[in-house]
């Protein structure tokens, strides 16, 4: 046995080698190019410092920074039958979903939690246009439904966050029937007085943007969000006739009153406690962590 060979000069190589460095830290915005530290990114939300590009966002990271500390309780949906059409492409239907589900580690297309923002109580569900571009199809639909049964359960208002392409393909009817489904859920929230704001995010698109994402109280939207129901080349092609720029953007609709706000995503979270403080006819949010201030009147009381 070489004792030089076998320890020491491996051991040498060990020390002076050069340290890998994991391919995460850093990303690149598709917008303006600039390489984005992986840190500075999660802390803008995901959205680029030099050009305000909004870049994608997992549900769960909309939510550890939408609620008060992070912190929220998920809700549970119905799991539909999975492939009711026995329906087969290039892939059968359960093996797209199964890599659909490796991929974001979700159980589907949205994620349903209920906790607080700015002391407000809210249930909130987002979609993950990860998860087989966030199409709408029987478990979103289902979710959906479990989100405003447990808002009106607890008296809260309901926050969603649309991001979609549309219907899913492979549920084919049963996919589109989740339009009235949905549609019956607002209902029961507006007959129960409880506020609905949507966040439209990029893309919405399709059968969502036909049925729940435009009922609404309230319409937000995230700058440049792609907001439609048909693409712009199948609207050109049907009226035959070129399209203004910027149309189906966020901005262009804020203009034609389609939509009501145009929000950057870091402030998305101040802009619906006060918004939905307003519509439960809450006393205005308290900033920070500091208790709510006395009354004056007992105050004095006090003091007499």
């Amino acid at each position: 046995m070489n004792w030089i060979s076998n320890y020491v000069r491996p051991k040498i190589n060990s020390i002076f080698s050069r340290r890998e460095v994991p391919d995460n830290l850093w990303s690149k915005c598709p917008e303006c190019g600039t390489m984005l530290f992986h840190r500075e990114l999660k802390a803008a939300q995901n959205t680029c410092p030099s050009c305000d590009h909004h870049m994608h966002i997992a549900p769960r990271a909309r939510f550890e920074a939408l609620f008060d500390g992070g912190i929220f309780n998920e809700i549970e949906v119905e799991e539909p039958q999975i492939d009711p059409l026995g329906f087969k492409d290039q892939k059968r239907y359960p093996d797209r979903l199964k890599e659909a589900r490796k991929k974001t580690s979700e159980a589907d297309a949205m994620l349903v939690a209920e906790g607080e923002i700015g002391r407000t109580k809210i249930v909130a569900c987002a979609q993950d246009f990860s998860f087989m571009g966030g199409s709408m199809g029987m478990y979103v639909g289902n979710a959906i439904i479990a989100a405003a049964e447990a808002a009106i359960a607890r008296k809260c208002p309901l926050v969603l966050f649309s991001a979609a392409g549309g219907a899913r393909m492979q549920e084919g009817i049963l996919s589109l029937m989740q339009m009235p489904r949905t549609t019956v859920a607002v209902q029961m929230l507006k007959e129960a007085g409880l506020p609905y704001i949507v966040v439209l995010t990029h893309p919405t698109t399709g059968g969502v943007t036909a049925s729940y994402a435009m009922l609404g109280d309230i319409h937000i939207a995230e700058p440049n969000a792609l907001i439609a129901f048909a693409g712009s080349r199948v609207i050109e092609q049907t009226i035959r006739e070129k399209l203004p720029e910027g149309f189906q953007r966020a901005e262009y609709l804020l203009d034609h009153g389609m939509i009501d706000r145009v929000t950057h995503r870091t402030n998305i979270k101040g802009e619906l406690v006060s918004i939905l403080r307003m519509l439960m006819r809450d006393t205005p949010p308290v900033m920070g962590d500091l208790p709510k201030p006395e009354a004056e009147t007992e105050t004095v009381a006090e003091e007499a």
